[in-house]
């Protein structure tokens, strides 16, 4: 157990039978060509070998939950320029295993501190590690019909957080290719947060999408990725304004 990538450095090489027992626990992955999970398999050996894995609450890091949890990283990356470059502001991943109730505290205009909890299934902080749950990222084959990919999500927030502002717009290559990217995106923002004001307090149709992506714009694009990586088909017959949107920027062009 965990042996096999204990050391940071090298790119580590992905035992066969590891390798084919996380492809059978996420379909979404084993579906791909052969020529992307052969890539994936290159960049998840490399992520293993810059990354610092960390179980917390007595939560133990087997070869498996960091394989699991790094080929999932790694797949908004499969044909990004930059590769790993994108994910190297930070080395730690800390895992536990199932969501946490964090503690918050904020002060409002008047000077009243509140007080509340927090239910987190993870974290991407900027400049900082990625908090995952165990529970979540291990369920992600099963939930990947409803579009929900926790990993996907939190490494989309460091996608996006490259620039320094979580604004649902990652790095582009000139102000004018940025200035379209949040014209779709704020447009496609408002109309799904629409839709599920009106589910939510007047009976509505449910939206597919996790609902999280109402709360803000940069929450949506990371809720919006969970959705094109894992459930495509899907995500193109209700998005289709982000599915060109996004298509050159993750894949068919492969610019970074």
């Amino acid at each position: 157990m965990f042996g096999w990538l204990r050391r940071r450095g090298a790119a580590r090489p992905i035992p066969d039978a590891l390798w084919q027992a996380v492809m059978d626990r996420y379909p979404f992955l084993s579906a791909r060509p052969e020529d992307d999970r052969r890539r994936l398999r290159e960049l998840a050996g490399q992520f293993l070998g810059s990354k610092e894995f960390h179980g917390a609450q007595g939560f133990v890091i087997t070869d498996e939950v960091a394989l699991s949890i790094a080929v999932q990283a790694v797949l908004p990356l499969l044909n990004l320029k930059l590769g790993l470059k994108w994910y190297d502001d930070f080395v730690g991943i800390v895992v536990h295993p199932g969501q946490v109730v964090a503690k918050r505290t904020d002060t409002d205009e008047a000077g009243v501190v509140h007080h509340w909890d927090d239910v987190l299934a993870g974290e991407a902080m900027d400049q900082g590690p990625v908090m995952l749950n165990w529970d979540d990222v291990q369920d992600a084959g099963a939930t990947a019909h409803q579009g929900y990919n926790l990993v996907i999500h939190e490494f989309a927030h460091k996608i996006d957080l490259r620039d320094g502002q979580a604004d649902g717009c990652p790095p582009l290559p000139s102000r004018a290719a940025r200035k379209q990217w949040l014209a779709t995106m704020e447009a496609e923002y408002e109309a799904f947060r629409e839709k599920v004001i009106v589910a939510e307090r007047f009976g509505g149709e449910p939206q597919w999408l996790d609902p999280y992506g109402a709360t803000a714009i940069d929450e949506f694009f990371a809720v919006a990725c969970e959705a094109y990586f894992v459930n495509r088909s899907r995500f193109e017959r209700e998005f289709p304004a982000l599915v060109a949107l996004f298509d050159p920027f993750f894949g068919a062009s492969r610019e970074d």
